[in-house]
């Protein structure tokens, strides 16, 4: 199924930015080509398939079979001359082409072999063909030193052996006139030198026609002249023959290397794909390991379910500076199907907003993404944003026409497949017409049945989202004493804009904030204060709620920690009372052993002490059988046994079977008994001072008032109002 993502999309979620940070761990240019250009995949099982590559390479940080270096070299241009006609490359080119050859081919045999634990990798790696003649070829001509091989030729062979011949007659002969020259004193203190790699003597100026040889060159001062033997000469023309022909028998062989690697190019190009590819998954895999990034579960129901989800470029941003992040966990379903934001500014709304959208952006660009592992999501056909005013001077757009024009695309594009964001809902126009639109488009995507998130400040948005089934308020949290933005997602209910208290705390005089106050319609006022101060109740009891539970782990830890102590101590004992008991009976069989010696050694009967012994074996025998019977041997006693555990299991049925009559009569009497309670509670009227609670509750509050058939229960922090068929009594009100 083809995806619709734009590229407006991955600019509005910062998703090159993400891609630059991949990047940096890759190890190639290629790959880093490759990373740079990644977009969403398009098809389900191909993006599948990469998120599972990547997951496995990630487990190979953590696990004992870590996957082989493949590093490569970009061998594009060598490949492109080798297709050529008669081209040929340098002996390092051909050094390299092996190395990449010998790294795919290393990997494939790898990956073979480890296939139960990278089972996609290993998919990847069959679709290329493993080939050991390439580097083997080139091995035989080239050395590791990145030269052509003496071997790699009979000719060049012996063009060699007579270069170094002539190099060491020309040592020879130079040696000879060095020793003759020095000894008449024609030469200066350093003797020799070299020039364009020769060597030459360093004669001084006033014995230069003394020296037989072609003169090289002179010192700046004057004083020495550089003269290369006349006996050395000879050999030096013979030397750069044979040197010419090296040459050529080295460009020949080079060629006829050419021409065995030629055929390899398509294969070659395919290696190189196939190391960047690797390149490009382990880059994603290192990034992942960094940010504590993992593969959530992929739903074929359609939602998503963030679990601690990180920003992954605020979470790096906030590291570098040495920030808590604070993670959001979100959920859209087909109950959940949109979810509208609302608050002050600088509280977090838009930052949660692109953190959803850039996670699931991600994600199907094949990168794993910093959630919980239990997280869920879905994958979408289109992912559509609107984030910032985006204000075109050069198209002549208005913020709102811009919007507009987005919008006409939003609901051309959308449908049930279709995840939307949009940044600051409805603004850019007049409040009370814009909100109106707003409204429109909101119940249009509603009933296209697609995801979504918006934040807003319009109030007939979150009244709307009230309004809806499947919509929902939600807010970001802030400390309803500083004004702090807590950065907390809190689903459930809209958000006050705090207008006046952040004004009033940012310095606004108290007597302009009442001027503003009464130039608002009263209700708005009223509701915006409502909301404040449900806001402040409910992080009051978040507070509450948090302390309580952390005093629980805490209390919970201890006795886990008491319990394992004491289940020490049990076994201790445990251990300490069998030591104690075999201890008792070694003591009580050595009393006895001694008993009968003593009593031998002073009757010296022997026949007594073997009849005494054998007694007390005999005892001692049944003793332990009595305790450990024998399992029967025989058919017989088998049959025995098993006839005697029939007659034990046939006592055991009678008596249940006996036991169950009894306890159905026990539950006759109590329904009836429980029946008789049920009237006289439905016949009771209740009064003022009353306890009740509701029928499926456990809350038990006080009857403030009665109205009809309408009661008003007090539990002390807030007052609710029921039917009298939901309640039942707990406490009749005392006189």
């Amino acid at each position: 199924m083809t995806r619709n993502i734009s590229e407006k999309t991955l600019q509005d979620l910062e998703f090159t930015t993400v891609l630059k940070h991949v990047a940096d761990y890759s190890n190639s240019d290629l790959g880093k080509e490759l990373i740079t250009a990644i977009k969403p995949i398009e098809t389900r099982e191909t993006l599948i398939e990469e998120l599972y590559r990547v997951n496995e390479y990630l487990s190979s940080f953590i696990n004992e079979n870590k996957i082989p270096n493949h590093h490569f070299d970009n061998i594009t241009r060598e490949v492109d001359t080798l297709k050529i006609e008669n081209s040929f490359l340098d002996a390092a080119a051909f050094l390299k082409i092996a190395s990449v050859s010998e790294t795919v081919n290393e990997l494939l045999v790898f990956f073979q072999k480890f296939n139960s634990y990278f089972p996609n990798l290993q998919i990847l790696s069959q679709e290329i063909e493993g080939n050991t003649s390439i580097s083997l070829d080139i091995h035989k001509i080239i050395t590791s030193y990145g030269e052509v091989s003496n071997t790699a030729s009979p000719i060049l062979k012996q063009i060699r052996k007579e270069i170094s011949t002539i190099r060491a007659k020309i040592g020879g002969s130079f040696t000879r006139d060095l020793s003759k020259y020095s000894s008449l004193g024609y030469l200066d203190a350093i003797r020799e030198t070299v020039i364009d790699n020769h060597r030459v003597l360093a004669v001084l100026a006033m014995h230069r026609k003394k020296v037989k040889g072609n003169f090289l060159g002179a010192s700046k001062s004057g004083n020495i002249v550089y003269i290369a033997p006349q006996a050395t000469l000879n050999f030096d023309r013979e030397l750069q023959n044979l040197v010419f022909e090296e040459q050529q028998e080295v460009i020949k062989i080079l060629k006829q290397l050419a021409e065995t690697i030629r055929p390899f190019a398509p294969l070659l190009k395919d290696y190189l794909s196939y190391l960047s590819h690797l390149d490009c998954i382990a880059s994603k895999a290192k990034y992942a390991k960094d940010l504590a990034a993992v593969l959530p579960k992929i739903s074929n129901e359609k939602k998503i379910d963030f679990q601690k989800a990180y920003h992954p470029i605020l979470w790096k941003k906030n590291k570098e500076q040495g920030i808590t992040t604070v993670p959001q966990s979100i959920l859209l379903n087909e109950k959940q199907q949109i979810i509208v934001i609302s608050g002050p500014n600088a509280g977090g709304k838009s930052i949660t907003l692109k953190t959803i959208g850039l996670l699931q952006l991600m994600l199907q660009s094949g990168l794993l993404i910093p959630v919980d592992e239990r997280s869920e999501t879905y994958i979408f056909d289109s992912i559509l944003t609107d984030i910032g005013d985006n204000q075109s001077i050069e198209n002549q757009l208005s913020t709102y026409s811009y919007r507009l024009k987005n919008m006409r695309s939003f609901l051309r594009k959308c449908n049930q497949n279709t995840l939307f964001l949009i940044d600051e809902f409805g603004t850019g126009s007049d409040p009370e017409l814009g909100g109106a639109l707003a409204e429109i488009f909101l119940e249009e995507f509603y009933y296209k049945k697609a995801f979504g998130i918006i934040t807003t400040h319009y109030s007939n948005l979150k009244v709307l989202a009230n309004e809806l089934p499947n919509v929902t308020n939600a807010n970001m949290q802030f400390n309803e004493k500083t004004l702090e933005p807590l950065y907390k997602l809190f689903i459930g209910q809209a958000g006050s804009s705090f207008t006046f208290e952040v004004a009033q705390k940012n310095g606004i005089p108290f007597s302009l904030i009442n001027k503003a106050k009464k130039r608002v319609e009263t209700e708005k006022i009223r509701l915006d204060k409502t909301i404040s101060k449900l806001q402040k109740e409910r992080n009051r009891l978040q507070k509450n709620s948090d302390e309580l539970e952390r005093q629980q782990n805490k209390g919970k830890e201890h006795i886990d920690s008491l319990q394992e102590k004491e289940q020490k101590i049990q076994d201790k004992l445990a251990d300490f009372q069998e030591l104690y008991d075999n201890n008792q009976k070694m003591l009580t069989l050595g009393r006895k052993v001694n008993e009968l010696l003593h009593h031998y050694f002073q009757t010296n009967n022997k026949k007594e002490l073997n009849s005494n012994l054998q007694k007390w074996i005999a005892s001692e025998k049944t003793k332990y059988l009595k305790k450990n019977p024998e399992k029967p041997k025989g058919k017989k006693e088998k049959k025995t046994l098993e006839i005697t555990k029939q007659k034990q299991v046939e006592v055991l049925q009678k008596t249940e079977k006996e036991i169950l009559k009894k306890v159905v009569e026990v539950r006759k009497v109590k329904k009836i008994t429980e029946a008789k309670i049920a009237k006289e509670k439905a016949a009771y009227v209740f009064k003022v001072n009353d306890r009740v609670r509701l029928i499926d509750g456990n809350a038990v509050g006080t009857v403030e008032k009665i109205e009809k058939q309408n009661i008003f229960i007090n539990y002390g922090l807030f007052t609710t109002k029921a039917k009298v068929s939901q309640l039942e009594l707990v406490e009749k009100a005392k006189k």
